[in-house]
């Protein structure tokens, strides 16, 4: 059944809303596109003279069809090379969905998207729903199949399991700022002023999905970060061989944190991002997976030309 203009302009206009939806509850740009795709798919299928509420039926689809990859993913987990990140977005980016409470911005944030690996998958879209997105338990019941008050006590068990982390939000100055006292610290050979820049307890990890080089055990504690970090900047003829000389290093922010962009021979190569707390970078999220830098490179080159940070490697 072909779709009626009205029809198609439906689906894009809640297609912003639904690709947030499926990016909080995949941890993935990439596979959050592809629900979309499918949910436009379906809805292309269906008979929609019988859907009363297009916008609570798109909703339920694209829920359904993420919560069948959730559970898909838990498997894939297990073989997954080294550690597994969330593809992180740019500042900006419609997939980071809405940010005007303190709430939403914290559940798209990376180290929020991480924590959230350890949920269930109804737990998980019971918290996405009620969290970032407002939705009455009464609707998220009904997406779910679930009674309103299990859809309430499965929400209040995953806000146990997440917790609240003190975060510090940060604008371009200030991410500029913070990866330029970053960089210059990493690039300085001594651990000491590394050290100082970061909280005791900071963890760092790194994703390279099997097809990059890539730490496969976080490293803890901010002397075994430092000394990681110092190894991991310092430059080598093999490192310089590998990653090329045409290297440059710039600002950003990604899923609300400061971070730095690393682009060689005009693409990017990896992001570092770096989530503050009071008293310091309380971790470090080297994402250099190719698959998960697909959807940044795109809305890095958009956004761009973007200004270089004046440090060399």
């Amino acid at each position: 059944m072909s779709l009626t203009t009205h029809e198609a302009d439906l689906f894009e206009g809640a297609r912003g809303r639904l690709e947030a939806i499926a990016y909080r509850l995949l941890g993935s740009a990439g596979d959050a596109e592809d629900a979309v795709q499918e949910t436009f798919l379906r809805w292309h299928a269906v008979d929609r003279e019988r859907i009363e509420t297009p916008e609570a039926w798109l909703t339920k689809v694209l829920t359904n069809l993420c919560l069948n990859q959730l559970t898909s993913a838990r498997a894939r987990r297990e073989t997954y090379v080294g550690q597994w990140l969330p593809e992180p977005l740019l500042a900006g980016d419609p997939m980071l969905g809405p940010a005007e409470t303190v709430e939403q911005r914290e559940s798209v944030s990376l180290a929020m998207l991480t924590v959230m690996e350890r949920l269930t998958p109804n737990e998980r879209a019971v918290y996405v729903l009620r969290e970032a997105f407002g939705y009455p338990y009464r609707e998220i019941a009904e997406i779910l199949e679930l009674t309103e008050s299990n859809c309430q006590q499965i929400y209040r068990r995953a806000a146990q399991h997440l917790g609240r982390r003190s975060r510090t939000e940060v604008d371009a100055v200030a991410a500029r700022r913070i990866a330029e006292e970053f960089l210059v610290a990493a690039l300085s050979g001594d651990t000491e002023p590394l050290v100082r820049l970061l909280t005791g307890d900071v963890v760092s990890v790194a994703d390279g999905g099997g097809a990059v080089p890539a730490r496969k055990t976080p490293v803890v504690g901010a002397s075994a970060v430092a000394r990681y970090l110092r190894n991991l900047f310092r430059p080598t003829g093999a490192k310089r061989a590998f990653v090329g000389a045409d290297l440059t290093f710039y600002a950003a922010v990604l899923n609300g944190d400061p971070a730095i962009v690393i682009e060689v021979g005009g693409r990017v190569y990896g992001v570092l991002c770096l989530e503050m707390a009071p008293s310091g970078i309380a971790a470090l999220h080297v994402q250099v997976a190719p698959a998960k830098l697909a959807h940044l490179t795109r809305e890095w080159v958009a956004a761009g030309p973007h200004s270089p940070l004046d440090i060399w490697w």
